[in-house]
Parts: structure tokens; C-alpha cells; sequence
């Protein structure tokens, strides 16, 4: 799965659901793993391309979104505010499921026609799988993008032309750590894995306190120790991007990119995750976080936001650092760049509709966002600043943007990403495979990818 993905769930379910300005407001709040309707069900309802304009000239837009809670709640704050401001445009919403699943529904009703007349997807090399130019509305120089940071303009671009804006913030990969239990431990965020480890020995020594928190019954979440520590392989390999793409380096054979697998194992090793991490799942897991019972969890700073309403404290007791290797001077963080909104060319409302998504990358529709959302991350919308009270980790990402520490995910560097990573980084962090032997797999599981996207030198 991508961690976009921040952020898109596997196995979640979804429905559809129709939202007015009135009651978009009372909708509630759906928990992390609530499930919703039945997936057959929905699958067979044509959302297709919206309602024709009403005896009133009121559009109707159909809008698919993600499930998991912050989309949700970012996907109704921006139709909320929206069609607050114009009035003749109403948006109906309806929910995928994350991960593969929701992949596929999302590729299936592109090529049969039936998707609806904007949606949420990624961004970055992915989009490519889209096949972009038959499928999606070309908006390259259209005053869509008026507000559109420049650098967030590649991970939406296929073949010169633009198809999307930045639908949330930038997410961070790497470790949420409670800082209240480094402030009472006395600990410092560190830098190198050798001090991160040796952090760890000092929470476990210390007694109650996980020093690292597992969740690999929701096994997407095993991945983040690979993914996030790309950083690391960028600054060890700056090629790597390219030369895996071409397929000239493997992680197998690469140190630096198979140190992601030793961290798994290494953690393992050590005796450092929970108890039962191989069945808890990731809502356990941030609880944990957030409450003070486990000190580090590999995960994305995007999941966050939801936990306010019942952790308020999750705005300042969880920081973040990017996942530490070997060397100080290179210290940095991994980014996903925000996923995109789209607008579906089988639209009969294209005006509408980027009418949207002008309104999606501007000011006014980040401050709705925030209004709703507590941003994890900045925005990449001109003239959207962090608020006073963001949370911290979007506060701590800043800090390494701001000293240009930062390298986006691979896979938005590269379209290569196998689909039975998850399965394979849960062997290796549970000690069942050994991390060279599970980044050879990795190998041979991105290979039937390439070969499958035709790529040349596989």
C-alpha cells in the first residue's frame, strides 16, 4: 500500500453518503475503525459523473474520498466551506476503503467511466497508473493552480501536463515519540540509530513504558521503518531513486536501503516492542503513544488529528523526528507529499468542478481545513501558515523543512513499490525472516511490479 498515504487504510470499507451545508455539520464523527455500510453494495452504485443542474440551476458534484478519519473530516470541512460560498453547487461525498482495495475501485470505475466527478488519490509516481491523459481533466496553466506551491507541482505532473492540487498537508514518516516520558527520563531526540537504540534501553530499563510500539495486526504499519528511512538511503546513494527505477541497484544488495529491514529486526531483537504486537492494530497503538504507555511509534504524522477529541494532549505530548541513521551530519526526515483532489474527464460538470478545486488550493479552503483539522504537517497552498496551535509534530516537520532536511518518499521518486512489502516487513520485525532475506524478497516482489509496468532493465 502507499503510505499517503499517508494514510489510506487497508480493509476499511465505505458508503456513500450525501452531505447538505445543513447536516454536513451534525454528520458524526466516525472512530478510526468504524466500519461503514457494505463494500458490494456500494461498489454497484454508479456515482458516475453528478446529477444534471437542477429547474434552480443548482450542480451537483459527486466527490469519492478516502476512510480514514482525518480524510474524512478534511474532505467535509473543504465541501462544508465550499458550498457555504457558493451556493448553487451542492457535493455529494462517498467513501473508499484504503490500501489496495481502494486502489482498485478508484482505477475500475476510471476505465469503465462510472467515477465520480472529482476524487481523492495520490499523488506522486503513482498517479501514473491512472494513465492520466485518457482518464483525468488536464489543468496545466489553468487558474486552478494559481495557489499551488511550485515544488508540489512535479508529484502531480505526468508528461508535462497537471492534473491535480494538494488536498491535505505534507506528512511525515519517521517516529512519534511522547515527550513527556523523554522529559521524565531525561532523554534527548536523537540523531543516530546508535543513540535512538540507546534510548530504548534506558525506557526499558526505566520499567512500564513500551520503549516501541508494534501494530502489525494492521499490517500497512509495518512498512514505516523501510519507507520513512529513505531519507537515509538518499543521503547514503543520492541515485538510488533512478538506479532502482532502471533497475541497476536492489535493496539486497544496497547497505543503506536494507537498513530499514535491520531496524525491524533490531527492535525485535532487543525486546523492545509490546506485548501481543503481532494482533494489536494501529488504533491501539497511538493510544499507547498518546497516553504514555509506549514511548516510539514508527508511524505517520497525518493519523493524528482524530485523536483530539478524545486526547487533547495528543497537540503537545507527541513530537516527531525523522528515523535516525548512521550519520549526524545527514540527520533528516521522509515526507509524503500531500495526496491530490482530481477531476474525473467523464465529468458533465468541468467548470464546477474546478471551481472546487480552486477553492481546495487557496487560503480560504486551507482555513477551513484547519478550522476543522489540526494540521499535522504545512500546507503547500500559497498563503497558508501553521496556526499558533498546530500540533507539534507539524511544528517539528517544519523545523526540518526549514533547514532543508527533508526527502520525499520513494514513491514519489519512483513507481516501483511491490505490493507484499507488508507482509514481508511483518516477518522480518517479528523475527521470523531475517532482514537481508526479507529485502531480497522485496526484491523479487518489486520485480514482477517493473516487469509489469514495462519498465526498461527489468
Amino acid at each position: 500500500m502507499s503510505c499517503n498515504a499517508y494514510v489510506n487504510r487497508i480493509g476499511e470499507p465505505f458508503k456513500t453518503i450525501q452531505w447538505t451545508r445543513r447536516d454536513i455539520v451534525h454528520t458524526s464523527h466516525l472512530t478510526l475503525r468504524t466500519a461503514v455500510a457494505v463494500l458490494a453494495l456500494a461498489a454497484l452504485t454508479s456515482c458516475g459523473s453528478g446529477s444534471e443542474p437542477t429547474a434552480d440551476g443548482t450542480v451537483t458534484l459527486s466527490f469519492m474520498t478516502g476512510s480514514d478519519q482525518a480524510i474524512v473530516d478534511t474532505s467535509k470541512a473543504l465541501a462544508n466551506a465550499f458550498m457555504t460560498a457558493n451556493r448553487t453547487i451542492k457535493i455529494t461525498i462517498e467513501q473508499q476503503p484504503g490500501g489496495s482495495e481502494g486502489d482498485n475501485i478508484v482505477k475500475t470505475r476510471l476505465s469503465t467511466g462510472e467515477m465520480t466527478d472529482v476524487f481523492w488519490y495520490n499523488s506522486g509516481s503513482l498517479l501514473q497508473a491512472l494513465n492520466p491523459a485518457q482518464t483525468l481533466v488536464d489543468l496545466t496553466g489553468d487558474p486552478v493552480l494559481a495557489n499551488v506551491q511550485p515544488d508540489y507541482l512535479p508529484v502531480v505532473t505526468q508528461q508535462d501536463k497537471v492534473y491535480g492540487v494538494p488536498a491535505s498537508t505534507l506528512n511525515a514518516g519517521g517516529i512519534l515519540y511522547n515527550r513527556k516520558v523523554y522529559q521524565q527520563l531525561g532523554l534527548q531526540v536523537p540523531k543516530t540509530w546508535a543513540e535512538f537504540m540507546a534510548n530504548n534501553d534506558k525506557i526499558k530499563a526505566a520499567g512500564g513504558i513500551t520503549p516501541v510500539i508494534g501494530t502489525y495486526k494492521d499490517t500497512w504499519t509495518s512498512q514505516i521503518f523501510v519507507l520513512a528511512d529513505f531519507h537515509n538511503v538518499q543521503a547514503a546513494v543520492p541515485t538510488f531513486a533512478q538506479d532502482y527505477t532502471a533497475g541497476k541497484v536492489k535493496y539486497a544488495t544496497t547497505p543503506a536501503a536494507t537498513g530499514g529491514f535491520q531496524h525491524l529486526a533490531d527492535v525485535h531483537a532487543k525486546g523492545y516492542l509490546n506485548k501481543g504486537f503481532g494482533s494489536a492494530v494501529l488504533d491501539q497503538g497511538l493510544k499507547m503513544l498518546v497516553q504514555g504507555k509506549g514511548a516510539h511509534y514508527a508511524m505517520l504524522s497525518g493519523l493524528l488529528p482524530p485523536l483530539l477529541a478524545n486526547y487533547p494532549q495528543t497537540a503537545t505530548d507527541v513530537g516527531f523526528f525523522g528515523i535516525p541513521g548512521d550519520d549526524p551530519a545527514t540527520n533528516g526526515a521522509t515526507v509524503w507529499e500531500p495526496p491530490a483532489i482530481y477531476i474525473a474527464k467523464t465529468t458533465e460538470h468541468v467548470e464546477a468542478a474546478k471551481k472546487f478545486l480552486a477553492f481546495v488550493a487557496s487560503p480560504a479552503g486551507t482555513q477551513a481545513v484547519t478550522a476543522a483539522v489540526k494540521p499535522s504537517g504545512p500546507y503547500r497552498v500559497k498563503g497558508s501558515q501553521l496556526p499558533a496551535d498546530a500540533l507539534q509534530v507539524a511544528k517539528d516537520l517544519q523545523g526540518y523543512l526549514d533547514k532543508g532536511a527533508t526527502t520525499p518518499a520513494l514513491e514519489f521518486l519512483s513507481p516501483i513499490k511491490g505490493p507484499s512489502l507488508e507482509q514481508i516487513t511483518v516477518a522480518v520485525g517479528s523475527g521470523l525472516t531475517p532482514p537481508a532475506q526479507g529485502a531480497a524478497q522485496y526484491d523479487k516482489d518489486v520485480e514482477k511490479q517493473a516487469k509489469q509496468l514495462g519498465l526498461a532493465g527489468w
